[in-house]
């Protein structure tokens, strides 16, 4: 599995997630998993972490997860190496110390071209693979709040800068899709929605981190643009140079 290293030190290592890898075993499919990658890569550091219990009893390893990407979602994602390191991440990603930013290919144009997304988050009562921002949502509704700004647009589609300060799952997806503007190929929020510009994955990248290390110091940890994503940012007018100027 490639999954290069953007940052490593002697707590914790950032590493560029691909598109189509999840970040740790959910117990119905047997490929391999980004935490699968770091168990073997660090055999020192394969206990670190929690187990997660499946309804059915199974209990799933989770080798120095810290926080989740979503399967399709590429970019840059943190495992820690000792136990003191996996708490301390833990806790900062629960309380917001950790500084987020996405980037996204939407269709449409907001109207607002910087703004705050602030629906709560719940279950879906369609669809049990489904987050919904409705107010009738299943279960616990569960606050969530995503900072957005319009990058650039071609008058069809957006590109915009997200950035969530909570961490529910599926978030930016839900919350785009609340307010019109589904990212582009995504087969669960936009589903029948052509993927536009050629792009064959959810167009949604985690560009970039800001995190507070073990030492008190700060990093900023960045994963530059896939290939494919590239692409689709460089044709939207100065695309490239917006994104140099994150």
């Amino acid at each position: 599995m490639n999954m290069p290293i953007l940052f490593e030190n002697e707590d914790m290592v950032a590493v560029h997630k691909p598109s189509g890898v999840m970040t740790h075993p959910d117990g119905r499919t047997e490929d391999e998993t980004a935490s699968d990658w770091f168990g073997s890569a660090y055999p020192e550091s394969k206990d670190v972490g929690e187990t997660q219990r499946l309804q059915d009893g199974t209990e799933i390893t989770r080798p120095g997860v810290v926080h989740r990407l979503d399967r399709d979602t590429s970019g840059v994602l943190i495992f820690a190496k000792t136990a003191e390191a996996h708490e301390y991440l833990k806790t900062a990603f629960q309380e917001r110390l950790v500084k987020k930013t996405y980037l996204a290919v939407t269709y449409g144009v907001p109207k607002e071209r910087k703004g705050t997304i602030e629906f709560s988050i719940g279950r879906s009562r369609k669809d049990f693979r489904l987050r919904s921002a409705q107010p009738k949502a299943k279960g616990q509704l569960r606050d969530a709040i995503t900072h957005y700004q319009v990058l650039a647009d071609n008058g069809t589609h957006s590109l915009m800068k997200a950035m969530p300060e909570t961490g529910r799952t599926h978030q930016i997806r839900v919350h785009f899709k609340a307010i019109h503007h589904p990212i582009v190929c995504d087969p669960l929020y936009a589903p029948g929605r052509p993927c536009d510009f050629g792009l064959g994955r959810l167009g949604l990248h985690a560009y970039s981190l800001l995190l507070p290390l073990v030492t008190g110091e700060e990093v900023v940890i960045t994963a530059p643009l896939p290939e494919d994503f590239k692409k689709v940012v460089d044709q939207f007018p100065e695309g490239e140079a917006l994104i140099a100027s994150l």
